[in-house]
């Protein structure tokens, strides 16, 4: 199967590289210990018009309890056209009020990406934005100072390779003592590092590290139900461009009882940069699920599939050499996996958000654990991330999907009507490579300071 979208992945790599490393120089050695950064002007995001059809079948409603974080990476933009310098890292809050969708912008130049950004409660304190910056690599909280957001910085490192990135981050009380922690994986040094409240400071505590190794997404859940949680992680080798290989695993941390890392998924010459873990098939028990990235050769223009994307299953008692494979998907990479309920039926579905062949939504069937139903949600939506999330953000009961279409510049919402997704645009850039969105999470009005 040759793949046929290598330019536009190219532009994307392209900008993905320069982004990283961009910054690497300028960032400061040494954080504040509260930055002065504030809120801006919204960019020129524009509310998009969907067909009168859609609409009616997607209406939403005038306020909406709940809102939309989006991390992105952004480029200067020269006569019209992105280029491939990186801008300071940004974040932009979309809420819903008055029947009109609202954006409010922070940018941060001592970063140029945030990979992540949300909600972050302190024991005892108020919430606030929690954003993961890279190039330089900075953990910061953002909360309200007269009604502007702004930051202190909770962790700023240094790994000591070429890149110092926070890339993923998960909040769970993994220590069992009634306290959330912080969960964070970072480039380009394999640390994984978890960050614990003492009053009004974090004490950071590196759990693993592994030189010349990025790890990309962190997960947490109970596999073996002992009432104990778990963290994953999925460390790999550096990212390659146009590249037959990139070997990776699945590993685990039990931090409450000091174990780790053990293996539990041995992916050979592939890798993963996603992983979900929770109850997806309704059991009562976790599992783990491993979006596995294709095998290629050839480069280029003759760049070719040789084996596609797998979504992996794992259990408890899964062995790490296991392939129990519930779906595959005809393209290079899948980045976001979001699980939900997008018919109000009460059982879930996944959606896998693939590179450049669409959204994919993957139901189980009765036996979860063997192939489970696919189809396509829609063939144009595409992005070097692809970010998506399935949420309800107006508390109906049923979820929505969110998804940052970077290819086609647009953020659209998704609901079903009928058994099919109905697709609505929000938000529409006039340059769709001017900006990366690497995540969408959902903050709660009331959280957000407003």
């Amino acid at each position: 199967m040759r793949y046929q979208a290598v330019t536009r992945f190219g532009i994307w790599a392209l900008f993905f590289v320069l982004a990283c490393k961009g910054g690497e120089t300028t960032a400061p050695t040494e954080a504040p210990a509260a930055s002065a950064q504030e809120t801006s002007p919204a960019a020129p995001d524009k509310p998009s018009d969907a067909p009168k059809k859609a609409v009616a079948a997607t209406s939403v409603p005038d306020a909406l309890p709940n809102g939309l974080l989006l991390a992105y990476s952004q480029f200067e933009v020269v006569d019209g056209k992105a280029t491939a310098k990186p801008g300071p890292a940004r974040l932009d809050i979309l809420t819903r009020e008055g029947g009109e969708w609202k954006i409010e912008t922070v940018e941060d130049a001592q970063s140029n990406v945030f990979h992540k950004a949300m909600v972050l409660t302190p024991r005892g304190q108020a919430p606030g934005i929690l954003t993961l910056g890279g190039s330089g690599a900075y953990l910061k909280l953002w909360r309200r100072d007269k009604g502007k957001l702004r930051a202190s910085t909770l962790w700023h490192a240094e790994f000591g390779g070429k890149f110092n990135r926070m890339r993923d981050a998960e909040v769970a009380d993994v220590y069992g003592d009634g306290t959330p922690a912080i969960v964070v994986a970072t480039h380009d040094q394999g640390v994984v590092a978890i960050l614990r409240q003492r009053v009004n400071k974090w004490k950071v505590e590196r759990i693993d590290k592994k030189k010349d190794t990025f790890v990309h997404e962190i997960e947490i859940g109970d596999l073996d139900k002992d009432g104990v949680l778990e963290v994953y992680a999925t460390p790999s080798e550096p990212n390659k461009l146009d590249a037959d290989a990139q070997r990776g695993e699945v590993v685990r941390y039990v931090p409450k009882q000091g174990e780790g890392p053990s293996l539990v998924a041995d992916l050979g010459k592939r890798h993963a940069k996603e992983i979900y873990v929770g109850d997806v098939d309704g059991d009562g028990t976790d599992e783990l699920y491993v979006a596995v990235e294709a095998l290629t050769r050839g480069r280029g223009a003759r760049l070719e599939l040789v084996e596609p994307v797998e979504i992996r299953r794992y259990d408890a008692d899964t062995p790490p050499d296991a392939k129990v494979i519930i779906a595959t998907i005809p393209d290079r990479f899948c980045r976001f996996l979001t699980v939900g309920d997008v018919d109000g039926d009460g059982k879930k579905e996944m959606v896998a958000a693939s590179f450049s062949k669409g959204l994919w939504l993957l139901r189980p069937g009765k036996n979860p654990k063997s192939e489970w139903g696919v189809e396509s949600i829609d063939r144009d939506s595409g992005g070097f991330e692809h970010a998506a999330l399935l949420t309800d953000l107006d508390g109906d009961g049923t979820d929505e999907l969110y998804v940052a279409a970077d290819v086609q510049g647009e953020l659209r919402r998704y609901v079903w009507v009928r058994g099919r997704a109905k697709r609505q645009v929000i938000l529409k850039r006039e340059i769709p490579m001017s900006r990366m969105t690497w995540n969408i999470m959902p903050a709660a009005v009331v959280d957000l300071g407003r």
